[in-house]
């Protein structure tokens, strides 16, 4: 019996076609394409806003990319909107509810792949970014790289039998965090404040400044994780089993109470606050690696050009710092939610610490960054704070529309 496996994409890049063309080659070469017990489906939920994109540049896949996949489905908003309308004839959800599951939002559109792959009778789902690419690079003693092909999805259909979610690594570019040279306009020690007052299941002041020191805020493959192909099983901390949006695979067959992405608005997470409600699933993670290409400067390994070596991303360069506040605010609107869920009794205590190291570190980034737009994560901060009850309330009611969802 083949196992049907869908291969999902939330996209908004130009780029998407040159991603899939790239996992379509490498599927090829570990022989899932030619493996008959592996059926292929790619379900695509695009986005034309985020980069101006156009639909063509996601549904015009060559003839020959297109025949090595069973189907291919994507999903836009007229094919949303299709299907909002059968669901709400069939008295299954109303208005507000579809808005809950299908609106606006990175998350929703992660539930829009997840609720067609399960309709159509997907056995596991294997979410892959379009800013991700199969291959691991390890570092060497005189600084250069090393490259090793992965077979993502045969690693996930390896291990995932035994898992209701399988999880893989990830090395390059993980987190949009600069390296930076402190000086005296903004010290180690200013920055550790801004850093722990943000600081999520991701991101934490000792594992990166560990990555500052050492490698530049790259981070290399485990060679050992590879060539030992060790498995390990993700354990709960502070009711949390963390996982992330990539590289994260779902066996539909064997988990009946799969839960929904969710994120407040305009932020992200929506990995996060799945992991808050994993206590009950066995979590594995598993032995292969993608490489994250953070700041969009290295695509061209799409295209078969593999770098030597890895560079350090200047903070100091306009696109660079761009990318990091647009981070910074996306991780600060979800940070007061993860505290309510995973430390409510701590709440104001919790937030009033981080208030103090914002007002404390804000200051010395904007001059720094000779920019006032690090003020935003502070008024941000503000106005998430107030409103996480409101935003737990949606959480909670998105997770009792997917669930009747999944029933019906």
């Amino acid at each position: 019996m083949s196992v049907n496996l869908g291969i999902g994409f939330v996209t908004g890049r130009k780029h998407f076609q040159n991603v899939l063309k790239t996992y379509v080659n490498n599927w090829l070469e570990y022989g899932l394409i030619k493996d008959a017990s592996v059926r292929l489906h790619l379900f695509v939920a695009y986005d034309l806003k985020y980069h101006d994109t156009l639909v063509s540049d996601y549904k015009n896949i060559p003839p020959e990319v297109a025949r090595m996949i069973d189907s291919i489905n994507f999903y836009g908003k007229a094919e949303v909107d299709a299907e909002i309308t059968d669901l709400k004839a069939a008295g299954t959800i109303n208005d507000s509810e579809a808005e809950i599951i299908f609106g606006e939002g990175y998350a929703k559109k992660r539930n829009v792949v997840t609720y067609f792959a399960v309709k159509h009778k997907m056995d596991k789902l294997l979410f892959i970014d379009d800013d991700e690419y199969p291959v691991a690079t390890l570092k060497k003693a005189d600084r250069k790289c090393i490259w090793m092909g992965q077979s993502v999805v045969g690693t996930h259909l390896k291990y995932n039998d035994d898992a209701n979610i399988t999880h893989g690594h990830h090395c390059g570019y993980i987190s949009p965090i600069p390296f930076i040279e402190f000086n005296d306009v903004m010290t180690e020690g200013d920055f550790r404040l801004f850093i722990e007052a943000i600081s999520n299941d991701i991101i934490s002041w000792e594992s990166l400044i560990t990555l500052i020191r050492q490698y530049k805020c790259v981070s290399y493959a485990d060679d050992d994780i590879i060539n030992d192909a060790i498995v390990t099983e993700v354990q709960e901390v502070n009711g949390m089993k963390f996982i992330s949006g990539s590289n994260l695979c779902f066996n539909l067959k064997k988990t009946k109470n799969l839960p929904p992405f969710y994120n407040p608005p305009g932020a992200r997470g929506e990995d996060t606050f799945m992991s808050t409600t994993l206590s009950d699933m066995k979590v594995l993670k598993v032995p292969c690696y993608t490489f994250h290409d953070g700041f969009s400067m290295y695509k061209n390994i799409l295209n078969g050009v593999i770098p030597s070596t890895l560079e350090a991303m200047d903070g100091n360069t306009p696109a660079n710092q761009k990318r990091f506040l647009h981070a910074t605010i996306g991780w600060i609107r979800y940070k007061p939610l993860l505290v309510y869920i995973t430390r409510r009794a701590e709440y104001p205590k919790i937030m009033e610490e981080i208030r103090v190291k914002l007002h404390k570190s804000i200051p010395k980034l904007n001059a720094f960054f000779n920019t006032t737009g690090f003020l935003k994560v502070l008024r941000e901060f503000d106005y998430f704070s107030k409103h996480v009850e409101k935003h737990f309330e949606d959480f909670e009611e998105t997770k009792r529309v997917w669930a009747k969802l999944m029933q019906a």
